[in-house]
This record gives structure tokens, C-alpha cells and sequence, in this order.
């Protein structure tokens, strides 16, 4: 699926930052500071969520999943974004510590979102880095609040339904 980004940029360096189901799954057992360990406290992990936050985010994790997810594994499903968040957030730390460079997250809305993704763990880690987020929709976004720097509107891709498996 990354295939042509990787062949457009040949001389990127080039970080995975994904993390194995096995972590992923335990998180949504364990929580994420438990998981990412000793230094969850850098992007806070170890702090609850906001309220208005946590039922924002298990909202999504619903409709994400098809509103198809057991209700007991809602607040797991949020502790893995989470975790997921801060393993991104530290291998672009040390893709930068190791290039001195520009770097580039591809990735989805969920995890490039200013407010509580990619960027936030950012800011909590390293206040003082420059980052510039981009969502893009195949539909306009909602009016107000956006959470992002910059979005792109594309054509809808065509694809099955998702949800379809659901049923």
C-alpha cells in the first residue's frame, strides 16, 4: 500500500512506527500506560482522559468499527489509539534526533489529529517541535473546530462497504 510513496521518495529514511497486535490487543486489556511502560508518563499516558475527550473518541471508536463493537471493548479500543499515538509520536522523535531532518507521518485522520493524535503526544514530549497537520476527506469535514492545520477534499474512492462484514 506504501509502495508508491516509498518510490517517489527513494532517498527517504525511512522509520516504521506500527505496532505488533499482540501490544496492540494488550493495551486494550491493560491500558496503554501499562503497556508502553516506564515512560508513559512523556505523553501521558498515565493521566485519564478528559470526560468530554473520552466519550468523543469512543464515539468514533463505535462508528469506526461499524457501531458493531462490543460495548466492553469501547474503552480498550481508545487505550490502543492511544498507544499506538505515543509509539508514533516517539519514533518520529527519534527519526528526528537520527536525521536532524524534516520528517513526514503518513498515516490516518485519527492519529494526525492536532488535538488528541500524533501531534498532541508531540507536544506534550517536545513542546518545542514545529508540526504541521493534514487530514484528508473524501467528504467536506465539519464546519467548526476542525483539528487539523490543513485538510484536502478528494473524489470518494471506490470500495465495498465496510460495514458489510457486520451484517
Amino acid at each position: 500500500m506504501y509502495y508508491p510513496i516509498f518510490a517517489a521518495a527513494p532517498d527517504a529514511r525511512i522509520f516504521g512506527a506500527a505496532l505488533d497486535r499482540k501490544t496492540v490487543r494488550r493495551a486494550v486489556k491493560e491500558g496503554a500506560a501499562a503497556v508502553y511502560g516506564d515512560d508513559a508518563a512523556r505523553f501521558e499516558l498515565d493521566q485519564p482522559l478528559p470526560e468530554a475527550e473520552r466519550i468523543l473518541r469512543e464515539q468514533g471508536q463505535m462508528e469506526a468499527h461499524c457501531n458493531a463493537l462490543p460495548e466492553s471493548l469501547v474503552s480498550g479500543m481508545v487505550e490502543a489509539q492511544r498507544l499506538r499515538d505515543a509509539s508514533f509520536a516517539a519514533t518520529v522523535l527519534a527519526a528526528r534526533a537520527q536525521t536532524g531532518g524534516l520528517v513526514v507521518v503518513i498515516t490516518g485522520n485519527g492519529h494526525a489529529r492536532s488535538d488528541w493524535g500524533i501531534p498532541a503526544a508531540l507536544k506534550r514530549a517536545a513542546p518545542g517541535l514545529n508540526v504541521l497537520t493534514i487530514g484528508q476527506f473524501e467528504i467536506a469535514p465539519w464546519e467548526s473546530g476542525i483539528p487539523f492545520d490543513l485538510y484536502l477534499l478528494t473524489e470518494a474512492a471506490e470500495r465495498e462497504d465496510p460495514c458489510a462484514a457486520f451484517n
